[in-house]
């Protein structure tokens, strides 16, 4: 069992029309998304709550009928609850790229999606697109989503000439819901621990904090807080695109096997420290 302090917010920001973003978030299912819709008139906003809604429900089907569990998607590398949340992507996708080729008024809309699932034990961190993922453990922010942009894929193929690229680059997405009729996502599952954090977010704030600035504002305030905090931010730096940010907090972690998997890695890394610290 894990204990959650959760909040979020979505906010229209301070130059949109209307708020293309959309978010789930429910502690009894241990299910939590954003997406960011695009597209025409109200199609991103249309494409981003189908994606999230159409996730949720497939989840609490699945928690709720488990014995009769039929995976859309499955892979044998995955855990139960991975294959669960990965269904509900290409489900999501599915339903999306099906109400953009039956409604003219819908075509060319998308959405990303990142979402974060809890097992008993582990997280599961999955994403398509550049709505960006950060988990805070002993310190450190680190990013678990794979950002699916023209800039990130170019910079992880060839650095040097990533920076050529024009800024405008940096939101060019190379994967997306539903403007293909089959999707990509990445996911990641690991050990789930007591004080971990973990931030969920559209680009609308990533593009106005960095991750230490986010990281600062998570670590002193609570999920409520933290969310109106971070959401202010980007307002007040301009507020220009559509802001959503989910805040997570890891208060209880029922899992002593992973508790002391855990003592054992800092003890290591604490020895290999103090031993390499005499070497000569």
């Amino acid at each position: 069992m894990i204990l959650i302090e959760s909040a979020g917010i979505t906010d229209r920001g301070r130059k949109r029309q209307a708020n293309e973003d959309a978010l789930f978030l429910e502690d009894a299912m241990g299910l939590y998304v954003v997406a960011d819709g695009m597209g025409g008139h109200l199609a991103g906003e249309v494409a981003s709550r189908m994606v999230v809604e159409t996730i949720g429900d497939y989840i609490r089907s699945c928690q709720e009928n488990a014995e009769n569990e039929t995976p859309i998607y499955c892979n044998q590398t995955l855990s139960k609850e991975a294959n669960r949340l990965m269904s509900g992507i290409h489900l999501s996708n599915r339903a999306v790229h099906e109400a953009a080729r039956d409604n003219k008024s819908y075509r060319g809309m998308g959405s990303t999606v990142s979402a974060v699932y809890f097992t008993d034990g582990t997280l599961i961190a999955a994403n398509v697109g550049d709505s960006p993922i950060y988990l805070i453990r002993d310190g450190q922010i680190q990013l678990l989503s794979v950002p699916h942009t023209v800039m990130a894929e170019q910079s992880a193929l060839d650095p040097a000439n990533a920076e050529k690229l024009g800024m405008e680059f940096r939101h060019v997405l190379t994967r997306a819901m539903g403007t293909e009729e089959s999707v990509k996502a990445d996911i990641y599952e690991i050990e789930c621990f007591r004080d971990d954090i973990l931030v969920i977010s559209s680009d609308g704030l990533s593009d106005k904090a960095s991750p230490e600035e986010i990281k600062a504002l998570v670590d002193g305030n609570g999920s409520d807080a933290a969310c109106r905090r971070l959401v202010d931010l980007a307002n007040n730096r301009g507020g220009d695109d559509n802001i959503t940010a989910i805040v997570l907090k890891i208060k209880k972690v029922n899992n002593t096997p992973l508790k002391f998997k855990r003592m054992v890695a800092m003890a290591k890394r604490i020895f290999y420290k103090y031993t390499n610290k005499f070497k000569i």
